[in-house]
């Protein structure tokens, strides 16, 4: 009988490969969105070749996003179980201009399947086997078995009795020891116990007399204490107070041209509350950069294009119920949320972004008012790491 013909074969094939495919996705339905946000990103690296703008490759597109090709060439790889970041993923969609109605979408499938692998992660309680009989593996034939030698105890002597045997006698060879006048002397008998003599009874106003004498003493003992460290304490802070006048003032990140993400996204948010048109893509480029020195001049400051402490202070709003400007609210949701705690960015001062402020507030050492202060505002902006540049 003659086989199938090549054509067939192919067929084959390509229906086998398709089949293990299938059913290893049809038995691996945890996967599924880490697998859906990789064919996401391959999608937005494969169509950002357009406008006269090559594609990038790999290699230069890992240096820009910090990390190394291979791990670049996993995450773009729905086979591979690696799983991108939610910082990497927001980072692809600006490096590589994706469609901006595919950002929400990645960032639910990265914190989805990041909990998923969470939770394959998470540590079952292992218990110690017992080393029993049934336990222990069967010797192998022809194996010379091994035991382990036994433990060895010290003797401890018993007194002598009647069923206790006797040591043998010497024997004729080995020679007896003179006999010493303490051979037939019994043991002496033990002393009786000795009772201390009672002390007289403390008349009872010589008791009261020490009781008074003591608390004093401790009183005085404690004033000097008190007032000894209360000298040097004041001794030594008085010249550390003067020497560093500005030990409790605040630090601002400085964002200028070329940052990316977090930094230059609040800044953007922020300028958009001020009435200025910039849209908030997450890259400080040329625009951004003119509206920062048109806001630094209208405020009076050097228009040098960076902000720092002084525009910082001035580009902050007081939000709150009463105060939720939309651009200002979206900037505290987005920098909420990307510490970690889960917040809708809706650009709504609502009562879940009241509990997710003060959970900050609270997890800061900040007084929980719900409301995003100076104080706030700079524990918020420290709290993304090192800003991200080109």
């Amino acid at each position: 009988m003659t086989g199938p013909t090549s054509p067939d074969r192919a067929a084959g094939r390509t229906n086998g490969a398709s089949g293990r495919t299938n059913g290893s996705a049809a038995h691996d339905p945890d996967r599924e969105a880490g697998r859906e946000l990789a064919q996401l990103l391959r999608r937005w690296w494969e169509l950002s070749a357009r406008d006269g703008r090559p594609k990038p490759t790999q290699q230069s597109l890992a240096g820009r996003l910090g990390i190394d090709q291979t791990t670049l060439s996993r995450y773009l790889n729905p086979g591979h179980p690696s799983t991108a970041p939610l910082r990497t993923v927001e980072l692809l969609h600006t490096v590589l201009r994706a469609p901006a109605a595919d950002l929400p979408r990645a960032r639910a499938l990265s914190q989805q399947a990041a909990a998923t692998v969470a939770t394959r992660r998470t540590p079952r309680p292992r218990t110690a086997p017992h080393a029993t009989a049934e336990t222990l593996p069967e010797p192998t034939p022809g194996t010379p078995l091994v035991t382990a030698p036994p433990a060895t105890t010290p003797a401890t002597p018993l007194p002598e009795s009647a069923d206790t045997p006797t040591a043998p006698p010497p024997s004729a060879d080995t020679p007896t020891p003179p006999p010493t006048a303490t051979d037939h002397t019994a043991p002496p008998p033990p002393p009786p116990p000795t009772t201390p003599a009672p002390h007289p009874p403390t008349p009872p106003r010589r008791a009261a007399a020490r009781t008074a004498l003591a608390l004093l003493a401790v009183l005085a003992l404690g004033t000097g204490i008190g007032l000894g460290w209360g000298t040097l304490a004041h001794r030594d802070d008085a010249p550390a107070a003067s020497a560093h006048p500005r030990a409790k003032a605040t630090h601002w990140p400085l964002v200028r041209k070329g940052h990316l993400m977090w930094s230059a996204r609040t800044v953007q948010y922020l300028l958009q509350a001020h009435g200025y048109d910039v849209r908030p893509d997450g890259d400080f480029g040329p625009r951004t950069a003119a509206a920062v020195k048109e806001f630094q001049a209208a405020h009076g400051l050097l228009p040098d294009g960076k902000v720092g402490d002084r525009t910082w202070s001035h580009l902050i709003i007081r939000v709150d119920s009463h105060n939720d400007t939309e651009p200002a609210v979206l900037a505290l949701q987005y920098l909420l949320d990307n510490t970690g705690i889960p917040t809708d960015q809706t650009g709504l001062f609502t009562p879940s972004t009241a509990r997710s402020l003060e959970e900050f507030q609270r997890s800061r050492h900040l007084s929980p008012t719900r409301v995003a202060d100076s104080p706030t505002w700079q524990a918020l902006l420290t709290a993304q790491g090192p800003p991200l540049h080109r």
